[in-house]
């Protein structure tokens, strides 16, 4: 008997839905305090996931998801590099 390969699941901050963690983005905050996307999901930092759309991030923003999972007051000005690097994605 094949044993069944477990798919991780990762939980959005903007709309709290579970979804596959490949289909999520990735926002780290790394050991130096800087907030970053994480778009190979393998870097280190302490990590929180978005699902690849502009609403989600929008509701993680205004909920302030992004800065409990994170646990650090997140600036305005990195929000706004975010929301860059995510529309470069294509989203």
């Amino acid at each position: 008997m094949a044993a069944v390969k477990k798919i991780p699941q990762r939980q959005c901050i903007g709309c709290g839905e579970m979804k596959n963690k490949k289909e999520m983005i990735r926002v780290i905050k790394t050991p130096e305090n800087i907030i970053m996307l994480d778009t190979t999901g393998k870097k280190n930092g302490r990590g929180a996931y978005l699902c690849k759309s502009e609403e989600c991030f929008v509701k993680a923003v205004k909920s302030k998801g992004l800065e409990r999972s994170l646990k650090v007051n997140i600036p305005g000005d990195v929000y706004e590099e975010l929301k860059k690097e995510l529309n470069g994605l294509g989203i």
